[in-house]
């Protein structure tokens, strides 16, 4: 017994440790992926970090024997957030253990399932959070819990997937109404919730708001806190009118005019360099529709971790799921930087082991943890655009009606 957890302790920490680290750092998500990580401007539990904005005052032209330009040094404000907590979990029973302890393939397989099952709910966390808002909000419940069923109804189910472990927070209420539930299946053609609720739960009305387990507020700062309203990193959009991003909220179709109205008012406002376009999927069906419409032809690229993108003037367009309905976000990747006190390490106890059995039961766990959040330094240099139909017109139908 000793000989296999002692086995197990080392395969974590030599040999699942660097696997698990590049799969959530360049796999997880195709936008994490284009994103740099660095222990740089990490002062204890915070991030602070210098940002600068504008250019350099000192540039002038003069007379021959004038004045020359008065110095005016780069301008700099304080960026300052705290290091969000990220965690992830895994649990072996002491049955399953001795089952394989005489078994050596027996034994890997049963980590290989662990890990694999690790980097997949890590994963979807991971992509979810950057798309948030730090909130850590999946959902809003459209029509409330009845009595007798065991289900919410929620505006949309995007952000949630079956095994989640969630609580359930009322409107305006602080405390959790429900904790610690699972789910079970998602409906989501219906945005039904199904959930491991006992029937004789209650009621609970529309409004109600979903969380993961223990997470409300605790997320990191991901693309919604950057195109919200509200203070950014401790500063005051009103005061420091550049936090504020591009935002086109207008109906619109999709077309290459209208991506490159965003990436002109960019480089005009910020001189931002647009290498990075994500959408929902109906936006990115929407526009090879338009492609389709103009008999283009349709540009693949391959992108860091495997995943490929259809392009717009050589930049990648990536649909994720967890981009809201209608919506599009330009990005200039180079402006963002995951600030991490270290990589993905197993949280270790004080003798050093990472795998412990849970007190009180016959099972033993690891945690895998991180501490980071993410920072744009420029803002004003990123764009979204909402309220993207998700069909295009065809210009030609048009033609063929007015000549007829």
């Amino acid at each position: 017994m000793a000989v296999t957890l002692n086995s197990a302790e080392a395969a974590l920490k030599s040999v699942y440790l660097g696997v698990v680290a590049n799969q959530l750092n360049i796999n997880a998500n195709p936008l994490l992926g284009k994103i740099k990580q660095s222990s740089a401007n990490v002062w204890g539990k915070e991030i602070i970090k210098l940002a600068p904005y504008g250019i350099n005052g000192g540039i002038g032209a003069g007379s021959e024997d004038g004045n020359l330009p008065t110095a005016g040094n780069n301008k700099y404000v304080q960026f300052k957030t705290s290091l969000k907590n990220l965690y992830g979990k895994i649990e072996i029973s002491d049955k399953a253990i001795r089952a394989s302890e005489n078994n050596a393939g027996a034994f890997v397989n049963l980590l290989n399932d662990e890990m694999e099952g690790l980097i997949k709910a890590s994963s979807f966390n991971l992509g979810r959070m950057l798309y948030g808002n730090g909130s850590g909000l999946l959902a809003t419940t459209s029509a409330g819990l009845e009595a007798g069923t065991k289900y919410f109804t929620v505006s949309d189910a995007r952000n949630i997937i079956e095994g989640m472990i969630l609580d359930v927070y009322a409107e305006d209420v602080k405390n959790e109404t429900f904790s610690g539930y699972r789910v079970s299946y998602i409906d989501r053609s219906a945005n039904k919730v199904y959930m491991d609720f006992p029937s004789n739960l209650g009621t609970l009305e529309t409004g109600a708001n979903l969380y993961v387990q223990g997470s409300k507020d605790f997320e990191i700062t991901g693309l919604e806190a950057i195109f919200g309203s509200g203070d950014l990193y401790g500063l005051s959009r009103t005061t420091y009118p550049w936090l504020n991003a591009y935002k086109d909220n207008n109906e619109k179709e999709i077309s290459d005019i209208v991506l490159q109205d965003a990436i002109d008012a960019l480089e005009d406002k910020a001189g931002g360099e647009v290498d990075f376009i994500s959408c929902a999927r109906d936006v990115r069906k929407a526009y090879q529709q338009y492609l389709s419409y103009y008999k283009r032809n349709v540009d693949i690229m391959e992108l860091a971790g495997g995943y490929k993108a259809i392009t717009f003037n050589g930049i990648p367009l990536v649909a994720d799921r967890f981009v809201e309905s209608g919506t599009l976000y330009m990005l200039n990747t180079k402006d963002f930087v995951l600030h991490q006190l270290c990589d993905w390490n197993w949280l270790e106890s004080e003798d050093g082991k990472v795998i412990r059995q849970v007190p009180g039961y016959p099972t033993y766990n690891a945690t895998l943890v991180k501490y980071a959040d993410l920072i744009c330094d420029r803002p004003i240099a990123q764009a979204k655009i909402s309220n993207i139909l998700s069909t295009v017109t065809n210009p030609f139908e048009i033609v063929e009606a007015s000549e007829g």
